[in-house]
C-alpha cells in the first residue's frame, strides 16, 4: 500500500509539470529572431474613430475645417471625451468632414487620409496651404485565457508588438499554452486567425509581430493545467487525496 501512495504522488507531480522547453519564451532568437524590422501602417477600419486636425499659416483660416472642441488643455481632457469628438467611420468606410463633406477612408492609412484631405482641400480653393494630422484614438486589443489580467487594452502606439499587448495583461501565467497562442484578426470583412509559437522566434518575421486595432489574443491552458483540472481539479484536492491515501494505508497496516 505503502508503494501506491508514492506511485500515487509521483502521478500527481508529475502531470502537473511543465517541462522548461514549453515554457522559455523565443528559445531561438540569436539565430531567428534577428533581422530588420519592417513596421506597418494598418488601414483604417470601419468603426475606428479618427482625430482629424486641421492646420494653415492662417489659423483662422482652418477653424472651418475642425470640429468645435470642448474646453480644456490637452492633458486635462480625457481619451474618451476625444473618442466623442472624433470622427467615427460607417461601415461603407466614409466619414463626414466640415467643409469637404463625404470623404472616403477605404485602403488608407491615417497617412494616406492625411495627405488626401490635405491635397483636397488646396486644390479644392478651401486653403492656400493644410497640413493634417490623422490620429486613430479608439485602438484596441482584447487578450484572454491564461495572463494575469485578461481584458481588452487600449493604447496610442501606432507600432506595438505581440509581446507588448501580453506585457498589458500581465504576462502568461505558468499554466498558459506558449506553443499555441490564437491571435484572431478582422481586415476589410475578412477574418483571419494565426497559431503563434512564442517559444520560437520565427513569429517576429511575419505580419503577427505587430498587432492591429481590434486583435483577439486567446492564450489557452497548457497540458499539465488540462490534466490536473480534469483528474485533481487543484492543490487542495490534490492534498485531500494523498491525506486520504495516508489515512487508510495507516488503518490497513495496523
Amino acid at each position: 500500500m505503502k508503494h501506491i501512495v508514492l506511485l500515487l504522488t509521483a502521478f500527481l507531480f508529475l502531470s502537473s509539470c511543465a517541462t522548461k522547453k514549453e515554457v522559455l519564451y523565443l528559445q531561438d532568437i540569436d539565430t531567428t529572431g534577428v533581422g530588420p524590422v519592417t513596421y506597418q501602417s494598418p488601414t483604417i477600419q470601419p468603426n475606428d474613430i479618427l482625430k482629424i486636425t486641421v492646420e494653415s499659416l492662417n489659423p483662422e483660416a482652418a477653424i472651418p475645417y475642425n470640429k468645435s472642441v470642448a474646453q480644456g488643455t490637452t492633458t486635462s481632457r480625457s481619451l474618451e471625451l476625444m473618442q466623442l469628438e472624433g470622427y467615427v467611420v460607417t461601415l461603407n468606410n466614409t466619414i463626414n468632414l466640415p467643409g469637404l463633406g463625404e470623404v472616403s477612408t477605404k485602403d488608407k492609412t491615417t497617412e494616406q487620409l492625411g495627405a488626401y484631405i490635405s491635397n483636397q482641400l488646396i486644390s479644392g480653393g478651401h486653403l492656400l496651404d493644410a497640413r493634417v494630422d490623422v490620429r486613430l484614438i479608439n485602438a484596441k486589443v482584447s487578450i484572454l485565457g491564461e495572463v494575469r489580467s485578461p481584458g481588452t487594452y487600449s493604447y496610442t502606439e501606432l507600432n506595438m508588438t505581440l509581446l507588448q499587448a501580453l506585457g498589458y495583461a500581465g504576462d502568461l501565467t505558468i499554466n498558459g499554452e506558449r506553443t499555441d497562442v490564437l491571435v484572431t484578426r478582422e481586415v476589410d470583412g475578412v477574418r483571419k486567425v494565426s497559431h503563434i509559437d512564442l517559444t520560437s522566434a520565427e513569429f517576429m518575421n511575419s505580419e503577427y509581430y505587430f498587432i492591429k486595432p481590434n486583435d483577439v489574443i486567446v492564450v489557452n491552458p497548457n497540458n499539465p493545467k488540462v490534466k490536473s483540472s480534469g483528474f485533481v481539479g487543484n492543490v487542495g484536492t490534490v492534498a485531500t487525496i494523498i491525506s486520504l491515501a495516508l489515512s487508510i494505508t495507516i488503518l490497513l497496516t495496523r
